[in-house]
């Protein structure tokens, strides 16, 4: 069955879900997210509890639409989709989706900023309202060979526990969401807090840091609540981008 065929017999939801996904690829360009063929963007597939969408492994970001993404189950079959998927993509994706049930988008990057904190001892510091945002839902995973250490899977679930955001060390960013406005906002805030604390650090000088209480304040404002009506507003915005810059994302 072409492409476009398969696309229009799909259900509404997952033609919804499949089009969000390749929405991500796209803004991982937009935002200087990608690592050539590197690091991997799912998404559940809607009505399965074993089955989730991925990126084409060998296609760029940009390459990537609504109808070329592979559909695979939690043992690893590719159920559609026409190329192979990365295995360490498989292992890190389908350990979360398992673990979490309520996660339906997980995002992981190989960014020059989150890689260079995640090697940080004392990993991200609250120097920025950015950072104060994400700290209440922060993890820490210490870095495997994915495909080569046998817990790998147990242990990322484990240390993400109920978090959302998780800087794997040494290695770069997973961010997390029920929606993919919810997933892309948190990967933007924890970006743009490494960013700027490599930004600070560099500059050499003596730094200041926020009052503890206001720290407090933003980890509770920034933690995933039950309707996160900023999430819902940014991803439409972004939406409305690609579909003037880059409406071929739907195809």
């Amino acid at each position: 069955m072409a492409k476009t065929a398969r696309l229009a017999v799909l259900d509404a939801e997952e033609r919804r879900v499949r089009e969000d996904l390749a929405a991500l690829y796209r803004s991982f360009v937009h935002y200087g997210w990608t690592d050539l063929l590197a690091t991997h963007i799912s998404a559940r597939v809607p009505g399965t509890t074993d089955q989730y969408l991925i990126n084409p492994y060998g296609l760029f970001f940009e390459e990537v639409t609504a109808s070329n993404l592979l559909k695979v189950d939690f043992d690893g079959r590719v159920l559609e989709g026409d190329h192979p998927y990365n295995e360490a993509g498989h292992l890190i994706h389908s350990a979360v989706l398992k673990a979490r049930p309520e996660i339906n988008f997980v995002l992981h990057s190989h960014t020059r900023a989150g890689v260079a904190v995640s090697t940080m001892k004392d990993g991200l510091l609250p120097l920025s309202q950015h950072a104060g945002i994400v700290l209440g839902t922060l993890a820490y995973h210490d870095y495997q060979v994915v495909t080569d250490a046998e817990d790998e899977c147990e242990l990322l679930a484990r240390d993400l526990g109920q978090a959302y955001l998780m800087l794997l060390r040494n290695h770069g960013i997973l961010a997390c969401g029920r929606s993919a406005g919810e997933a892309f906002v948190l990967h933007y805030d924890l970006e743009a807090a490494c960013k700027i604390q490599v930004d600070a650090l560099r500059a050499g000088v003596e730094l200041v840091m926020p009052p503890a209480a206001a720290v407090e304040d933003l980890k509770d404002w920034g933690r995933p609540g039950e309707d996160d009506e900023r999430a819902a507003r940014t991803w439409t915005a972004i939406l409305r981008r690609l579909a003037r810059k880059e409406p071929d994302y739907r195809n």
